[in-house]
């Protein structure tokens, strides 16, 4: 396969993770939607189910942030034959944000920093879990549209042969 071709692959492929982890985030978030908005006090009170859902939720919104960030927008250039590949992220985001992949490069850096906020955990502070699940929650349909106008957006410029 000719290194086109092997982009092309890559792009697939990311975006079929993509799809997954999008798939299982929305399930969670559906699961919870009788929940929402969170508060300090619901989360302190929730049973096993409702704690399951929320672990999925946040599993599924880091994969799929992962996913997006390592796979999908570094291939994205590489399909577009952009030479970013030794270049750091932000002058990535920076490069799909000129070429309207991405709305803002901020607002990729605000959804990793979520996704990152899962990595310490508050258990004296049920509020401040609460906040950040509910943002998280916010964050996750900011990925879908990201990763919906990416699908759009090679869809055009492609006639469908990438991301289909």
């Amino acid at each position: 396969m000719n290194s086109t071709g092997t982009a092309i692959q890559r792009l697939r492929d990311a975006i079929e993770e993509c799809r997954r982890h999008r798939h299982h985030m929305r399930h969670a978030l559906s699961s919870l939607e009788s929940r929402l908005p969170l508060d300090g006090e619901a989360i302190d009170s929730m049973d096993d189910e409702g704690v399951q859902d929320l672990d999925q939720f946040i599993l599924r919104f880091g994969k799929l942030q992962d996913a997006m960030g390592m796979r999908l927008l570094p291939a994205v250039l590489m399909a577009l034959q952009e030479p970013f590949e030794d270049r750091p992220m932000l002058d990535k985001l920076h490069r799909l944000e000129k070429l309207g992949y991405l709305d803002s490069a901020a607002q990729w850096q605000e959804l990793r920093a979520l996704r990152n906020g899962f990595a310490h955990d508050y258990p004296d502070e049920p509020e401040k879990r609460a906040a950040l699940l509910n943002r998280a929650m916010e964050g996750s349909r900011e990925l879908e549209a990201i990763l919906d106008r990416i699908e759009q957006r090679l869809g055009e410029e492609n006639a469908g042969g990438v991301s289909g």
